[in-house]
């Protein structure tokens, strides 16, 4: 009999991989498109862009409602418009209708990334919350893996327009799995009347409470990095280093090794040592490590080995910093859950898509814009945990309840 701590798990995580899927699965395509379509790399790159501005403002929308009117029903809203997002990138003639689909489905996949987060914040806190989390993100991060290689298995045979059939699938599988299996975490007498004053009041509330900015930062900067990733892997390595986009899905997925083992470590560490250390130490590893990698790179030694070794070990720290942060952001906003982890996924989502707005402007068709804004934003998540994590974190572990 599968417990329920972990059926919530699987569910919670595949509906956090909807929106990871509709990225991952079409990296691999993202020169085909633009050949394809006729269109520039920076109008291919926007096609990216466009989904993480949706998928992070709207963040903004799904968590007060959710906090007003409950967890499932704007789940249910956010499937059905990336559904048709999905289709519509499917069927779209140009470049302009793709990105005009692509934002459609940021905004259903925002539903998929907020709500995840506070229902956990619903059933658990500390320790508890963190292993829960780093269950979700276990089956989250099979979509670095599996998402490009089933993505070039399809863009081969069929083309690219594939990719956005697959992840209708996997969304309708979603909406199925949540309507038979997700319990409601938030009763109606939990839930507060969202007004706009209510709303206001709350979000001005996060937005002057420090700690919190602080922790979203240090895990915005850690996602911005991988964004920044995202957007320019695929040419870098398929263009620059001459991989097939089969050979990239594997590149690329390596990184989600070394992410996935790390997570599932977190809470361990966490109850040992203390969240806050656990968070110090992992952004320290992956500035050390992406540090070097833009030194390296200066120097003249454009190695792609070098690059991805250096890459595993840099996003198997970040598997560590993305749950505790997640985790200690929401820790004292149990009753603003939902905008709370609203707030911090849109931060953390237009931190993102800065990056890639700064990464795709300075692509030159080499590793070196890529590498530096990796770098930066480690360097910057490392600065902001040991400016922001308070003596009581570094002090004792976090108690489950």
């Amino acid at each position: 009999m599968v417990s329920t701590y972990t059926k919530n798990a699987v569910v919670l995580g595949l509906l956090s991989a909807v929106g990871p899927f509709a990225i991952d699965m079409y990296l691999p395509a993202l020169p085909t498109i633009a050949h394809d379509l006729n269109a520039s790399t920076a109008a291919t790159q926007m096609t990216l862009m466009v989904f993480f501005v949706a998928f992070g403002i709207c963040q903004i929308v799904y968590g007060p409602i959710s906090d007003m009117a409950g967890r499932k029903p704007p789940l249910y809203v956010g499937l059905t418009l990336f559904i048709i997002g999905s289709i519509g990138c499917a069927l779209s003639p140009s470049v302009g209708w793709l990105i005009a689909f692509r934002f459609v489905q940021g905004i259903g996949a925002s539903s998929v990334m907020v709500i995840p987060r506070a229902i956990i914040r619903d059933l658990h806190t500390g320790i508890e919350a963190t292993q829960l989390m780093a269950l979700v993100m276990l089956v989250l991060s099979v979509s670095p893996i599996l998402a490009p290689l089933g993505g070039s298995a399809l863009i081969v045979p069929f083309g690219w327009r594939a990719v956005f059939v697959a992840v209708t699938i996997v969304a309708v599988l979603a909406f199925i799995l949540m309507a038979l299996h997700l319990p409601e975490t938030r009763p109606a007498h939990e839930r507060v009347d969202v007004s706009m004053h209510h709303v206001l009041e709350s979000f001005g509330q996060l937005l002057r409470h420090w700690h919190f900015l602080g922790l979203t930062f240090i895990g915005g900067l850690g996602m911005a990095s991988f964004f920044a990733f995202l957007a320019s892997s695929s040419f870098v390595y398929i263009d620059h280093y001459g991989l097939s986009p089969t050979t990239f899905s594997f590149a690329f997925s390596i990184n989600a090794f070394g992410f996935i083992g790390a997570s599932q470590f977190a809470a361990r560490l966490g109850q040992r040592y203390g969240m806050g250390r656990v968070v110090i130490a992992a952004t320290a590893a992956y500035a050390l490590f992406t540090t070097l990698l833009l030194a390296l790179n200066l120097a003249g030694i454009d190695s792609l080995a070098v690059m991805m070794v250096l890459l595993f070990l840099g996003f198997a720290a970040m598997g560590l910093v993305i749950p505790s942060t997640m985790v200690l952001a929401l820790e004292e906003h149990g009753p603003i859950a939902g905008m709370a982890s609203a707030l911090g996924g849109t931060l953390q989502m237009v931190t993102g898509g800065l990056m890639i707005v700064i990464v795709s402007l300075f692509f030159d068709g080499t590793a070196r814009p890529m590498v530096a804004t990796i770098s930066l934003c480690a360097l910057g998540a490392l600065a902001l945990s040991l400016a922001t994590l308070r003596r009581r974190e570094l002090a004792t572990p976090q108690p489950a309840e």
